[in-house]
Formats: C-alpha cells, structure tokens, sequence
C-alpha cells in the first residue's frame, strides 16, 4: 500500500508520538471476509438488508412518505401496493470497482434494498402518486380515505 497518497496518515493520525491514539481509526478491518450476501464481515443487520430510512407525515389530504435514495436511478426503483402494504425497492449500483485491498473503510451500501411501510387502511393503487427529484429524494402520495360518510336513511 505504499503507492497510496494515504499511506501513513492514518498511522501519523493514529501515534502523536507518545504511541497514544489520537483517534480511534483502529486497525484495518479485513474487507475481503464477506457475509452469505456478499458484504463486509461484521456489516450490521440494517446494511444487510439495504434498509430503507424514510419520513412518513401528513400533509393535507396525504399521506406522504419521504426517502432519500442518493445514488440510485429512476429506472432502478420499483413501488408496489398490495393492500395496507406499500414496497418501495431498488438497487443502489457501484460506480466502479474499487478492489477490497484497497479500502480503509467500506460503509456505504451497495447492491439490492427495499422497505415495507404498513398503513393504516386499505390503499387505492390507483390514486398513489411518486415523484422523484433531482435531489434524488423519492416522495410518495397516498390520497387519505375519507372516514367521514353519511348514510342516507330510507323509508322502511
């Protein structure tokens, strides 16, 4: 690793001289050990998942679901509704192909997510509406039932 523009700031960071640790890099984690997914040992649950963080709040007549989904194309998200159940999913893709050796530390997620979100209510898939923009923040509307009805009464 010495042809490296890196090498040795770590260590110079890690030993001010007195053989204490400035901060707390550590060693190196062996990148090359991967999981039954094909991530890094030790790679949380989340990670292994591709767990999706979202923001849920209403606003209006919606229900909005908020995500940002950095470094994934349009073309590679999918959203499904089924019943009370709404399933966004997609595939965040390496830019390129960094060999492992090479690595100081690997926490961004590549490869395959997806999140369940259950509301409450059925959901007409029909009136589901998704934007995703340049910020590449996915944002999803979910038009409100509404729970009011009023019931004609008839003459028996």
């Amino acid at each position: 690793m010495s042809g490296s523009p890196f090498h040795g700031i770590f260590s110079a960071l890690n030993q001010n001289g007195s053989g204490k640790n400035l901060f707390s890099f550590g060693a190196r984690r062996d990148v090359t050990q991967t999981t039954e997914a094909g991530l890094p040992a030790g790679a949380s649950a989340e990670a292994q998942a591709g767990k999706l963080a979202v923001d849920i709040y209403d606003q209006d007549d919606y229900t909005i679901i908020r995500a940002p989904i950095a470094g994934v194309r349009l073309s590679d998200i999918d959203i499904e509704v089924n019943e009370n159940v709404l399933t966004i999913r997609g595939t965040r893709r390496q830019p390129e192909t960094v060999p492992t050796d090479q690595y100081y530390l690997r926490e961004c997620f590549w490869g395959p997510f997806a999140r369940n979100i259950t509301l409450p209510g059925t959901i007409d898939p029909k009136k589901v509406r998704a934007t995703f923009s340049k910020d590449c923040i996915l944002k999803v509307l979910i038009p409100k039932e509404n729970k009011v009805k009023t019931v004609q009464i008839s003459e028996a």
